[in-house]
């Protein structure tokens, strides 16, 4: 499981927020522990899609970098 930082705001009555790490992966909910529901799920379906869609060719090589 990884860690990652939930921010979050109030705006007109909900709870809305996004991964730090990933801005790309916003929800919104009625209540903090609905947003956080709704982050995992939206997070976990970003992962899908990437996996389901990313084309990685059979003949390809890894190297570690820090970003």
């Amino acid at each position: 499981m990884k860690q990652f930082t939930l921010e979050y705001w109030k705006d007109e009555g909900w709870f809305v927020g996004r991964l730090k790490e990933i801005p790309a992966v916003m929800s919104q909910g009625e209540t903090l522990d609905e947003l956080q529901v709704m982050i995992r799920d939206a997070y976990n379906l970003m992962v899908e899609d990437a996996a389901e869609n990313a084309f990685v060719p059979e003949d390809r090589q890894e190297l570690a970098i820090s970003l």
